[in-house]
């Protein structure tokens, strides 16, 4: 993948995750973009998020699944401490 093809990416991540932090600030938490690399976007969750139980779902079935949707190349999300 190209340097600016990654750019990109990092930039439609962003204003997808923009559109989901209303959600998870309610709840008391947030979410980080720490990387994006060969598909694979690396978060970090923070506040609320980053301690409930329920994070994983929240990752996989929210985040996750918003981004594969909407950002061509995503394939997959995972959480970084």
């Amino acid at each position: 993948m190209s340097e600016n093809t990654t750019t990109n990416m990092y930039d439609e991540v962003l204003e997808v995750l923009d559109k989901l932090r209303p959600f998870l600030q309610r709840d008391g938490g947030d979410v980080e973009l720490v990387d994006v690399e060969d598909g694979i976007v690396k978060l970090k969750l923070m506040g609320a998020c980053g301690s409930c139980p329920s994070s994983t779902i929240t990752l996989k079935a929210g985040i996750e699944r918003a981004l594969v949707e909407e950002v061509e190349g995503v394939q997959e999300v995972v959480q970084v401490f």
